[in-house]
């Protein structure tokens, strides 16, 4: 099962990693999208959103127009929420313009610390 991970991360420490992964020139076991703060993380993934991804979680490509339908929503209003998406890179372009979100599971991770 193909599976990302959505993590909160510090920016140094997300590149600290992708250098340590081109450093050794091994491949990740799983693809991870980091996100700079839980804010940021909650603002890209609304509930909308997550219910957007939760419907094209294995689909393979799809139009805008069927992802509104899979998810009962206007358009115009999941074409502004697969911008956001694909802007921050959760979501994918697929050959001839459709919208891929390329992943069976989806892993969310984060830690919440006292101040």
């Amino acid at each position: 099962m193909k599976t990302v991970i959505l993590e909160v991360r510090e920016p140094g420490e997300a590149l600290a990693g992708f250098a340590r992964a081109w450093r050794d020139g091994k491949a990740a076991r799983s693809a991870r999208i980091s996100f700079a703060s839980p804010e940021l993380l909650w603002k890209v993934l609304t509930a909308k959103r997550w219910e957007l991804l939760k419907a094209l979680c294995g689909a393979g490509p799809v139009s805008i127009r069927e992802a509104a339908r899979r998810v009962h929503r206007d358009v115009k209003a999941v074409h502004g929420d697969v911008t956001a998406l694909l802007n921050s890179g959760v979501l994918e372009r697929a050959e001839g313009g459709a919208i891929v979100f390329p992943y069976e599971a989806v892993k969310v991770e984060f830690t919440l610390q006292a101040a």
